[in-house]
């Protein structure tokens, strides 16, 4: 442990969430729509109290996500996901208030059911245009699974639709809001006369520095009065922005080929998946992500035994050695839900730094945590 923290270890500031809380309550306030938590980039639920008193409910996209919501936000959820099932769809109907179809093929389905229920439908839109370059990201390509073209309204607009959805931002700004709402005005202007809400998903990267506040207000409440629709926003990065890191452990220095590898007691694999899907490279506390700047070079390797569980070289200012500390920067959104115990890996822990400078432990992880996932 250093400092109490045991190893591997997802780590919380709570003062750096309360802190991006309470920009995205006044972008909320001052823009006169609701911003509601997305459980995909940010689920760790033992914040939901303080989350509760900043924003105005959670998206879910699955029955999993809707029970979270009901137990831990205290409310009903806004839910969308790629296909419904049948057992399942009462059970999520009851606890929603919102309800976002991926195609008009569900919304046909299950229309009647969701209006006997009380919950609002909308149907989630592709205005084919996004300034994500990463595939994997990118959810407007005119071929994508995820929500429909303005070719399926050629025909006429169904009248039981009450809200439109769409999501094909990833950590972008608000210029590149602004581009995307053109695009969805073109291709579904005649549709969003007619509608009482617009989700615009997540993807906003409003509590990361030098992003322009302001300008993202002044964009919702334009759109809002030019169209007199409800305005919802459902980040899930801009709320864990910056506000934790992932701390691990060098168990072993390994050098083949003239490259010095670092084994670290965590998993790009198991705990850092965006690592090696996105890729993107972490900054590291105790080193430099360029491999140029410091004098010592080494590769990052995980825990796990499959071979593509590392990291490129990081350079350090001295030469590493076993038992040194590195800790992940910047791990808690998109990270923490993603995590596996592929290889039976030990699972990070889950604690935060209170306000007060304390840390608390909230979650370790066993044996059984493992077995019970399987059977």
């Amino acid at each position: 442990m250093v400092n109490g923290i045991p190893s591997p270890c997802f780590v919380l500031d709570e003062m750096h969430l309360e802190k991006n809380l309470q920009l995205l309550k006044r972008v909320q306030d001052e823009a006169g729509v609701d911003i509601i938590l997305a459980f995909k980039g940010f689920a760790m639920w033992s914040t939901f109290p303080l989350v509760r008193n900043y924003l105005k409910g959670a998206t879910a996209s699955s029955l999993n996500e809707v029970k979270l919501c009901m137990e831990e936000m205290k409310c009903k959820a806004h839910t969308y996901s790629v296909a419904y099932a049948e057992d399942e769809i009462d059970e999520i109907l009851e606890s929603s208030s919102h309800i976002t179809f991926n195609s008009l093929n569900q919304f046909i389905r299950y229309k009647d059911k969701a209006k006997k229920s009380g919950v609002s439908c909308g149907i989630r839109v592709n205005p084919e245009h996004s300034d994500v370059d990463t595939d994997l990201y990118n959810p407007s390509a005119p071929d994508s699974r995820l929500g429909m073209t303005s070719t399926h309204f050629k025909d006429g607009f169904p009248e039981d639709i009450d809200g439109l959805h769409f999501h094909v931002l990833c950590e972008s700004d608000s210029y590149a809001l602004a581009d995307v709402l053109d695009a969805l005005e073109v291709k579904f202007g005649d549709e969003l006369k007619k509608v009482k809400w617009v989700n615009m998903g997540g993807g906003h990267a409003i509590t990361r520095a030098g992003y322009d506040v302001d300008h993202l207000i002044n964009l919702l409440r334009e759109f809002k009065k030019r169209y007199d629709v409800e305005v919802i926003l459902e980040p899930g990065s801009a709320i864990g922005w910056q506000t934790g890191d992932l701390h691990t452990t060098i168990l072993d220095i390994v050098e083949n080929g003239g490259v010095k590898t670092a084994i670290i007691d965590g998993s790009f694999t198991c705990h850092m998946p965006d690592c090696l899907e996105m890729p993107y490279r972490p900054k590291i506390k105790q080193g430099y992500e360029d491999q140029n700047l410091g004098k010592c070079k080494y590769k990052l390797g995980g825990v796990s035994c499959l071979a593509g569980d590392y990291l490129d070289s990081y350079s350090f200012d001295n030469e590493l050695q076993v038992g040194d500390e590195l800790v992940f920067e910047d791990m808690i959104h998109y990270t923490m839900v993603k995590t596996t115990t592929f290889n039976g890996v030990k699972h990070p822990a889950i604690g935060i730094v209170r306000s007060s400078g304390e840390f608390e432990l909230i979650k370790a992880f066993g044996y059984n945590d493992y077995k019970y996932r399987l059977s």
